[in-house]
């Protein structure tokens, strides 16, 4: 299966590209917002899909590790690298200032979610801090939400939740 993005309101419309040969050309209508678009089928000249990306890549690139958005109904698996200092997690808007946008109609995301600040400790090895938004949600690691200007320190295959949305953190293997 495949999806593409509508270009007026950003909704997806997903369909089984298998029906399809390549140079094929598909009209397609919006039906959240009516527009109609066209695309071509075949290999995308602009960077792999969020969905496909390579985690190894990222790591040989001086990475500071990942996140992993696990499916589920309001989106794909995605694997989106992180940044050292403050990286603002949220859903994607077009034109927000979000660092790590999520691709997602999940509604209980907000744009600026919460942050995950990636540091330094005293030793040198890579320390990953998490906190609220603050969001309208809250902000959930170990099931216990986390409160007001509280900051939490979470580890490799930490599991937290924003939403309805489930991420977990992979530190890059070197560490």
């Amino acid at each position: 299966m495949k999806r593409v993005r509508c270009p007026k309101c950003d909704g997806f419309i997903t369909f089984d590209e298998t029906n399809y040969v390549d140079g094929q050309s598909l009209i397609f209508q919006c039906p959240d917002c009516g527009k109609q678009f066209g695309i071509r089928i075949g290999k995308s000249k602009l960077r792999d899909t969020r969905k496909n990306e390579n985690l190894n890549v990222n790591i040989e690139n001086n990475s500071f590790g990942s996140i992993i958005v696990i499916e589920n109904v309001f989106h794909y698996k995605q694997v989106l690298p992180l940044k050292f200092g403050d990286n603002t997690i949220g859903r994607y808007i077009k034109g927000s200032t979000t660092t790590i946008p999520i691709e997602t109609n999940d509604p209980s995301i907000d744009i600026n979610h919460c942050i995950l600040n990636v540091s330094k400790d005293i030793k040198g090895k890579l320390k990953y801090t998490l906190r609220d938004g603050p969001s309208n949600t809250g902000t959930f690691v170990d099931n216990e939400i986390l409160k007001n200007n509280e900051r939490r320190i979470i580890y490799n295959g930490a599991l937290f939740t924003i939403g309805a949305t489930s991420i977990i953190l992979k530190k890059p293997e070197e560490e």
